[in-house]
């Protein structure tokens, strides 16, 4: 008798059934899944008998055709197999006319041969044979044509004769019908495959010839087509039959033709009088066709033998579905409830109760929550690439692109411009007070639109510091000049700023440029412009095209631009390695096109090289200050450029390695951000230095600093190593494995495992893998 702990372990999982179909969505689920059914039932029991047959001879033909085309994948095989050793006997350096001719080597050379027969198990024999030679070479050695044509194999159909002019003449590979042929007064059908050497060239020297035997093909065929009993035939490209079998049926040649030039398919045609059902595949290697043929009535009769079946089945049908409908139904569902729990455990939001309503809608409601949250965080993956314009210019990441393109930073390709603008205020004795200006201005440039300029502007906090950068964008088609365009465009900003603001703020305004690639020089000619302002005043606009006309010049000298030489301490100051090394080459490029005195031309190129001192003294950069006169001893412009762009490029190295030291904890964090989600495919350094806001060449050499490789050799590692953590704790399918950490190019990563492993996965598992592995 059952316990008491027995029964109600029972009367609760009747509860938990019955629950299942609480849900009507489930029971639509269901009742659809049974409709399924006997809709189909009901067709069958109307033609019954006419439907088995339709359906069996179908599926008969439609077999046919698979083993028919597998004969065909099968035979070509071996036929190309045939040829690529015809290939490598063209270029063994043991088969040569001097090496099979030669007293000593030609023993080699009848060895090599017999290793070629060895390698195909229809090959009865293999002879070589170069043109207009008398003899001709096999595994046995050296023979002459009539004694291997005339006595070893005598051809029933064929004189020697006839095959050495084919040999002689051949340009194609050329396969000849069975026949009969003696062999030391034994009788067997073979098929003879002439094929010329060099392959593919208009001139052969040779010819290798190939003899197999007829029941090596049709054995074959007989295996795949397995239990076929029509008849099967293979013809050549002209319509040649090459052999085939007929079991006791023959086939007059009219018929032969009819059926050798079919198309690939299913076919229904009279033959001999008799309607047969014909299967045809013509091979794409070497136009082979190959054919089946069966008698229409041999379908009737197979139906005959599960005629008695039909009603059992019939009947049985009914509750099969039935059964089946539910269980189907009850697996439909169960996606779907284990999503509406995952949202659960996973939701914050207060969601509506499934039981209230139909759980697609529930669903639906719960996916536009999740959009809505979605949407909430636009503007911070806007600012993210505002951030990575600003400062690193655009990179090379599709993904990014992307991103970029739908924040609507995107500029319109010869159509727009695009420039920087800093606006920064005194340092205000409430942190409140700056709070609050930011939060002024973040709310005025989320995305601030000038339609009579063609213009936008959008705003972005520069935090800790107290600035505020604007990425703006112009249309480029105009008559204006750009600089007046600016000019109105920043009035236009001023104006959007209010009065109080206003009088509150600086501006630095930067070159426009008609690439996202190049904000990032915008944004330093911004901070140099602003840096350079009267200090003090308040609200002032400063133009970096205007830096220019504060220079001074004595009479005709020369001296180096004064906002190109701020430009370039703004860039080093920033960490810029590319925009520094830019401007370097522009100001020589400048000093090389002007005529100077020996004199003034070491001065200049001495005030260019005092701005990259007085930077690096400022950073602390003792070993730069000690090594000056490696630096000054210069004899060329060429020699000097590439001195300070070394110069330039340590310079922004120490002020990355100061902004390291300011953010200790930077790379660890980003290793434990790659620790937890490496399983993401979308995964690349480009994503995380969007997502830190660092420059992918700063992230990629502190990352391998740290961790003593590459991201992307970590991330490997990382993925690798779960492979085989997994392939030795679960008997989970290698494909599902290998995505589930993040790979998708299965092959290619099978390829590296065995590379750095020396095995293959599957290697792997069967040496490592547990004895009772749990499965998933």
């Amino acid at each position: 008798m059952l316990n008491l702990t027995d029964t109600r372990a029972f009367v609760s999982r009747m509860r938990l059934n019955w629950s299942h179909f609480k849900s009507k969505l489930l029971l639509k689920y269901t009742l659809s899944y049974i409709l399924i059914f006997l809709i189909p039932l009901t067709g069958v029991t109307a033609s019954v008998y006419e439907s088995a047959v339709r359906s069996l001879r179908t599926e008969i033909e439609q077999s046919n055709l698979n083993q028919l085309d597998q004969v065909k994948r099968t035979l070509d095989g071996r036929i190309t197999e045939l040829q690529e050793i015809a290939g490598r006997i063209t270029y063994d350096e043991h088969l040569t006319s001097y090496m099979v001719h030669h007293d000593y080597y030609g023993m080699e050379a009848i060895q090599t041969l017999a290793n070629y027969k060895a390698s195909s198990s229809i090959l009865q024999d293999l002879f070589l044979y170069f043109r207009d030679d008398s003899v001709v070479y096999s595994y046995r050695g050296l023979m002459n044509l009539d004694v291997a044509f005339g006595s070893t194999y005598q051809f029933s159909q064929t004189s020697r004769q006839e095959l050495t002019r084919e040999m002689n003449t051949a340009i194609q590979p050329v396969m000849r019908p069975a026949e009969q042929v003696t062999i030391n007064a034994r009788q067997e059908s073979m098929l003879t495959l002439l094929v010329p050497i060099k392959p593919n060239n208009p001139f052969p020297y040779g010819t290798v010839v190939y003899l197999m035997k007829e029941t090596n093909l049709t054995g074959m065929m007989a295996s795949i087509l397995n239990d076929f009993s029509g008849s099967s035939y293979i013809f050549d490209a002209q319509g040649n039959k090459l052999t085939g079998t007929s079991h006791g049926e023959t086939m007059d040649r009219a018929g032969l033709n009819r059926i050798a030039s079919l198309s690939t398919g299913i076919h229904s045609m009279k033959l001999d009088g008799k309607q047969q059902s014909v299967v045809a595949v013509k091979s794409e290697t070497n136009g082979w066709t190959y054919v089946t043929t069966m008698p229409s009535h041999q379908f009737f009769g197979r139906v005959a033998h599960i005629k008695s079946l039909i009603l059992i089945v019939f009947c049985l049908v009914g509750l099969i579905g039935i059964a089946a409908a539910m269980v189907l139904a009850r697996r439909q569902y169960h996606p779907i409830k284990n999503l509406m729990e995952f949202v659960k455990l996973r939701s914050s939001v207060n969601v509506e109760a499934p039981d209230s309503r139909n759980e697609w809608d529930w669903i639906r409601h719960t996916i536009h929550e999740y959009s809505a949250r979605a949407d909430m965080q636009q503007p911070y993956v806007r600012n993210q690439c505002l951030l990575l314009l600003l400062k690193h210019g655009k990179p090379e990441d599709p993904e990014i692109e992307r991103l970029v393109q739908s924040a609507g930073l995107e500029l319109a390709p010869g159509k727009s411009l695009c420039f920087s603008v800093i606006l920064t205020w005194e340092e205000l004795p409430d942190p409140a007070s700056s709070r609050a200006i930011v939060a002024q201005l973040a709310e005025r440039f989320r995305e601030a639109r000038f339609p009579e300029l063609g213009a936008s502007a959008y705003g972005v906090d520069l935090s800790p510091s107290e600035r505020f950068a604007l990425m703006v964008s112009m249309s480029a088609e105009s008559d204006q000049p750009v600089q007046e365009r600016v000019e109105q465009v920043v009035g236009a900003v001023l104006s959007h700023l209010g009065d109080e603001l206003r009088q509150q703020l600086s501006l630095g305004v930067g070159t426009p440029y008609d690439s996202l690639g190049e904000l990032n020089q915008s944004f330093i000619e911004a901070a140099t412009a602003l840096q350079f302002r009267l200090m003090g005043e308040q609200g002032r606009v400063t133009y970096f095209e205007g830096l220019a006309q504060q220079e001074h010049a004595s009479g005709d000298a020369f001296w180096l631009p004064k906002k190109s030489m701020l430009k370039l301490e703004q860039s080093l100051k920033q960490g810029n390695e590319a925009v520094a090394a830019q401007t370097i080459q522009s100001l020589v490029a400048e000093i090389r096109g002007v005529k100077l005195s020996v004199s003034l031309l070491r001065c200049v190129c001495f005030d260019l090289l005092n701005a990259l001192l007085r930077t690096a003294s400022e950073y602390g950069m003792t070993g730069v200050m000690n090594n000056i006169p490696g630096f000054t001893s210069f004899e060329t412009l060429e020699e000097l450029e590439s001195r300070l762009i070394e110069l330039s490029s340590l310079i922004c190295r120490q002020v990355e390695r100061k902004t390291e030291t300011e953010q200790q904890s930077l790379i660890e964090n980003i290793v434990d951000y790659v620790d937890s989600q490496y399983a993401d495919y979308t995964l690349s350094l480009e994503h995380i230095a969007l997502k830190y806001s660092v420059s992918t060449s700063y992230l990629s050499r502190s990352f391998k600093e740290k961790m003593g490789m590459t991201f992307s050799q970590y991330i490997w590692r990382l993925r690798t190593d779960e492979v085989m953590r997994q392939l030795v704790t679960t008997s989970a399918p290698l494909k599902e494995i290998i995505e589930r950490v993040g790979y998708l190019d299965a092959p290619n990563f099978i390829r590296k495992f065995k590379n750095e492993t020396g095995y293959t996965p599957g290697q792997y598992r069967k040496l490592y893998a547990q004895v009772n592995v749990p499965a998933e």
